[in-house]
């Protein structure tokens, strides 16, 4: 049989019950606000928390491995939202050039929404 890179895994992976359990309706919120996606179209606002997150996971060390990382998931990135892996170019950029406002914004809306708990 040949290589399906479009194969779900079974069950739910631990990543994916972790992304579930932020609240993507206050991104959202902040995305509207700031426009932070506006001159990004293949590296979203919500696809920058999930990358970072992983390179956390897998203890990744730099921007490559966590796009090599998650390059090698193939279609089971489908599970975080995102329909690629994003190209280092990429990630760097919307790393460097996205408002540090916009990553401000977030971790106060997680730090609101997760206080209770």
């Amino acid at each position: 049989m040949g290589k399906d890179s479009d194969k779900n895994l079974v069950g739910q992976p631990i990543f994916n019950q972790l992304l579930q359990m932020l609240p993507g309706e206050a991104v959202d919120k902040i995305v509207l606000e700031e426009q932070s996606d506006r001159y990004y179209k293949s590296f979203s606002t919500w696809d920058e928390p999930v990358s970072l997150l992983f390179g956390v996971f897998t203890r990744c060390d730099s921007a490559r491995e966590v796009c090599d990382g998650m390059a090698a998931l193939g279609g089971k990135l489908n599970y975080s939202g995102m329909d690629r892996s994003p190209a280092k170019s990429t990630f760097n950029d919307g790393l460097n050039r996205r408002s540090g406002g916009v990553s401000e914004k977030i971790y106060i809306a997680l730090v609101d929404y997760f206080s209770p708990v």
